[in-house]
């Protein structure tokens, strides 16, 4: 990850309660005047690390960044009860109109892609740009292709590790079959099925192995969230309509955005960000020749560090009355 910026510290933090009983982490880093842009960190469920705030020039940016509900810092930790696509776009919106934002852009990654997403279709108007990295569109191919087939012909030794919590007659559907184990009352089963299904994502999500990734995703705290609240998500089509993603595209006509996606992504494959990229070609697609689904690989983080430095060049701030 040399092609980032320099480690920072937030010069604030927050929290904030939205709907019961949520309260979220919020933090703000870079210059107080800079153009403002917020972090939308993956999953869902997974929340943000201190790398993350370094997609951008702190002399240039208003760095904002969050943890959604349930995941990160927020709390109740890796609690599904109000935990839905509309709430987090609803949670953006809070968190704009309290901090005084009139426009921001917006950054994401794999589920942050879809909330960024689905937010600039709600709100056009409050958008100044998006970039997305790792396209997720949560489509029910998607889900099937990464959680019952498709991906397992590529990783068969991860994915025997994966399917070992639960019993054969009950692995022709993974994702319920994971639900219930993950919202049951047993809680030496619940762990042992979140670090199965988070580990999963972990090893496959780079190129070449990162033991340091691996371990994020099979700690305690980050595998009871993520596997929750992703399978709590994707049980509920991500309480998203059918296609909604691609049927609302239109409305991203006047954003200027850049999506950035791996060749060899196997977790959100880029079949994802060619279908977006016909649905809203006013956008840039750049694939990365060798790079899988990680933010963390070198040419994934220098496209995203370059289209950060392209906006800020190209946006004008503070902006003209």
């Amino acid at each position: 990850m040399t092609a980032l910026y320099p480690p920072i510290e937030p010069y604030a933090e927050h929290r904030l309660a939205v709907t019961a009983p949520h309260i979220l982490h919020i933090e703000e880093c870079g210059n107080p005047h800079g153009r403002p842009v917020v972090f939308l960190h993956g999953g869902p469920g997974a929340g943000c690390e201190p790398y993350h705030r370094r997609f951008f020039d702190p002399r240039r940016y208003r760095i904002i960044l969050f943890d959604q509900r349930g995941a990160g810092r927020s709390t109740p930790h890796a609690a599904l009860v109000g935990n839905t696509t509309p709430e987090l776009i609803a949670d953006m919106e809070r968190i704009r109109t309290w901090l005084g934002i009139e426009r921001w852009i917006v950054f994401g990654g794999s589920w942050g892609s879809t909330l960024a997403l689905c937010y600039a279709e709600t709100y056009p108007e409050r958008v100044l740009g998006l970039i997305l990295r790792g396209i997720f569109l949560c489509r029910p191919e998607e889900i099937h292709w990464f959680y019952q087939e498709g991906a397992n012909w590529a990783f068969p030794d991860y994915w025997e590790d994966y399917v070992r919590p639960i019993p054969k007659d009950e692995r022709h559907g993974l994702v319920a079959a994971f639900y219930r184990r993950l919202t049951g009352g047993d809680p030496e089963e619940r762990l042992r099925c979140a670090r199965a299904w988070s580990l999963w994502e972990g090893r496959t999500a780079n190129l070449r192995p990162k033991t340091d990734v691996v371990d994020f995703f099979g700690g305690e705290q980050t595998a009871l969230a993520l596997a929750r609240i992703e399978c709590h998500y994707f049980k509920h089509d991500a309480f998203l309509a059918p296609n909604q993603i691609l049927a609302w595209a239109h409305r991203l006509a006047d954003i200027p955005g850049v999506i950035v996606h791996g060749r060899y992504d196997l977790i959100c494959p880029v079949r994802n960000a060619w279908d977006l990229h016909q649905a809203w070609p006013q956008a840039t697609l750049h694939i990365v020749p060798d790079a899988a689904h990680s933010a963390t690989e070198p040419g994934i983080s220098a496209a995203l560090v370059q289209a950060t430095d392209d906006f800020a060049e190209r946006t004008p701030w503070p902006p003209t009355p």
